[in-house]
């Protein structure tokens, strides 16, 4: 057996009437709000982004043509020639150092001649002392005998000794004069290299300058145009906010309208209750506004 149902929730119907002097403004915004709903959706003609402006054109053209400064190329081969420059002088100078031609080459053409001076006034001076020893021995009586020739022999050989002893010293400090000359050579070629290097580190230095100095002012010209930017995008912004105050202003004055239906208590029928309240439904609104509500309904279709 099924349990009896329980009896329906009691319910309470209200009924509010518009009075007829607000009913002209009532059916009137209504119209208006079924025009605004059926209009087509209106889309912005204007400009929205501003473009770059001609200070930025150009310095974003001035960027893109940026070459390597030519600084960096004389620099590279300054300094690649300045390395070879060193690498050579210092082979050339151990070569120069073990062959004697080119040792010769750097000895003075008059060495030997000196040389030779020197050799003479040795003679010349063995010479004074044999004349010497020979007066000595004839006074004595000893002239032509074995001690003669023996003295006679011992000066030559020491004539002999000094002489070589002449050449070989003339030799060495030819020698040396050579190798200072060669070693000056190669320390001029060596400061050359490095000067070349030096200059084109120098070069390069000067070409990064250069290369930074036109990327900073690039960049002043970029920020100066992005200030013409801005305010072109302001005024845009502007405009655009115009726009959409101008599509909102009906919807504004309908709701401006509403509002004062809605809440004045001079309009309301009885106790100061608004003429409309938002309903939960269009069939609760039509029950509980009657047929004051069913007109408004049928205005609304």
């Amino acid at each position: 057996m099924c349990s009896p149902s329980a009896p329906p929730a009691p319910t309470s119907t209200s009924q509010t009437t518009i009075p007829e002097y607000a009913k002209p403004y009532a059916e009137k915004m209504l119209g208006k709000s079924e025009a605004l709903t059926e209009s087509p959706y209106q889309t912005y003609g204007g400009q929205r982004m501003a473009t770059a402006t001609p200070e930025q054109q150009a310095v974003r053209q001035n960027v893109a043509a940026m070459e390597q400064p030519g600084q960096f190329a004389a620099g590279t081969g300054l300094a690649a020639a300045g390395g070879l420059g060193a690498l050579g002088a210092g082979q050339q100078y151990m070569q120069m150092a073990t062959d004697p031609m080119a040792q010769q080459a750097f000895m003075s053409p008059y060495m030997q001649n000196v040389v030779d001076l020197q050799k003479q006034e040795a003679i010349r001076d063995a010479q004074k002392g044999q004349l010497a020893q020979n007066l000595g021995a004839a006074r004595q009586g000893t002239y032509g005998g074995a001690r003669q020739l023996l003295a006679g022999t011992e000066r030559e050989r020491n004539l002999q000794q000094n002489l070589a002893n002449i050449q070989a010293t003339g030799a060495q400090k030819a020698y040396e004069q050579a190798m200072q000359g060669m070693q000056f050579g190669t320390t001029a070629g060596l400061q050359g290299s490095q000067a070349a290097t030096q200059a084109g580190a120098t070069l390069g230095q000067l070409g990064i300058g250069q290369q930074q100095a036109g990327i900073d002012l690039a960049k002043a010209q970029e920020a100066f145009g992005a200030m013409g930017q801005a305010e072109q995008q302001k005024a845009l912004d502007l405009q655009y906010q115009d726009f959409l105050q101008q599509q909102q202003y009906p919807y504004k004055q309908l709701g401006f309208m509403s509002d004062i239906l809605r809440g004045s208590a001079n309009l309301a029928a009885t106790g100061g209750k608004t003429v409309y309240e938002p309903p939960p439904s269009v069939a609760s609104q039509i029950g509980g506004l009657g047929l004051a509500g069913l007109g408004v309904y049928n205005l609304l279709k």
